[in-house]
């Protein structure tokens, strides 16, 4: 097991619950002298290359793009997603989670024997400081209990789910596996709950759902639901705002929990927008100023799990919420008297 798959599962072991009524509104920070400078730096750079500089992001991508994984390295690496017997869980041939750091799913003797436990989910993180992620695709009708299991077995606080169910041309992008209105949903032997519904004024909807092992005696796992339906597949938002939204929300999860599980259609483009953002963020507000170079943010997730960040749109649109946010976090402190 990789150093980044160990410490996902000490992780999930220690993890404890978490009051969801915390992010249901989205968390307003008041910085420290110390995080306010760090904003401020870290807005200099971001907004300088944005603004000043357009050629430079650019000229990164590239530099990502000329260090894209071949194909014939990636199916070296994958070999478990490759087996025969896993191949109708994936939901594109050409994404698919490396064998050291893929999440392995816990033996089922009884109705489950073989599969090596598998699903296509990729632990994905830079430190232990800040959040941690699984990116993952979205869940094929014959893979959902697969992943409410990981959901379960890893003690993921929330799900962010970055897609619709369909696309506008009517192409499936996700399989169904948490909608219930009107009452409890299982998926063999998970059964779903929804306590509440409730969609934002930025078209994000907010689920609190309990994941419960209808065999186990351990109480239901609540877990927060995001989905942000109106951002488009290989495109990106028209503004930051849902976006920030998210951030804003799920950032008020200790990262000693489980991980946060992040997935769009395939779990590599709008998922590893979203996970940059996060990550690039949180780890200027701990002082992290290494978290100024996206280019070795992204190298690093992209050895986790291949593609992330797929386009020049995409990249761009990181360093338009990355300005916004820090600008939003700089003006509220700031309205509130500088530092506390």
């Amino acid at each position: 097991m990789s150093n980044t798959a160990a410490s996902f599962s000490t992780g999930a072991a220690a993890a404890k619950s978490f009051d969801l009524s915390a992010v249901s509104s989205p968390k307003r920070w008041l910085l420290s002298e110390d995080q306010l400078r760090h904003c401020y730096e870290a807005l200099k750079v971001f907004k300088g290359k944005r603004f000043g500089s357009p050629q430079t992001i650019h000229h990164e991508f590239q530099i990502l793009e000329a260090r894209r994984m071949e194909a014939l390295e990636m199916r070296s690496r994958c070999t478990v997603a490759l087996n025969s017997v896993h191949q109708r869980k994936n939901r594109y041939t050409d994404v698919l989670p490396f064998d050291d750091n893929r999440v392995i799913l816990k033996q089922h003797k009884d109705y489950k024997p073989s599969a090596m436990g598998y699903i296509n989910a990729s632990f994905v993180m830079t430190s232990e400081s800040v959040s941690r992620f699984i990116a993952t695709q979205g869940p094929l009708p014959n893979t959902s209990e697969d992943f409410w299991e990981m959901v379960l077995q890893y003690h993921c606080p929330a799900i962010i789910m970055l897609t619709r169910l369909v696309d506008g041309t009517y192409a499936v992008k996700c399989g169904d596996y948490f909608q219930a209105e009107d009452g409890p949903r299982e998926f063999g032997n998970i059964c779903i709950t929804t306590k509440w519904i409730q969609t934002t004024d930025t078209s994000l909807i907010l689920r609190c759902l309990e994941v419960k092992n209808k065999e186990s005696d351990v109480s239901p796992l609540s877990v927060l639901h995001i989905q942000y339906p109106e951002w488009p597949d290989h495109g990106v938002p028209k503004d930051t705002v849902a976006v920030r939204e998210i951030f804003k929300r799920v950032s008020a999860i200790p990262p000693s929990l489980g991980p946060i599980v992040v997935h769009c259609s395939a779990g590599i483009g709008r998922t590893g927008t979203y996970c940059l953002i996060h990550n690039t963020i949180q780890r200027v507000l701990i002082g992290d100023m290494t978290a100024l170079d996206l280019v070795t943010t992204i190298t690093t997730f992209r050895s986790q799990r291949i593609g992330m960040v797929q386009t020049m749109e995409q990249y761009l649109f990181c360093y338009d919420a990355i300005v916004d946010e820090l600008e939003d976090l700089i003006s509220v402190s700031n309205s509130h008297g500088g530092s506390h």
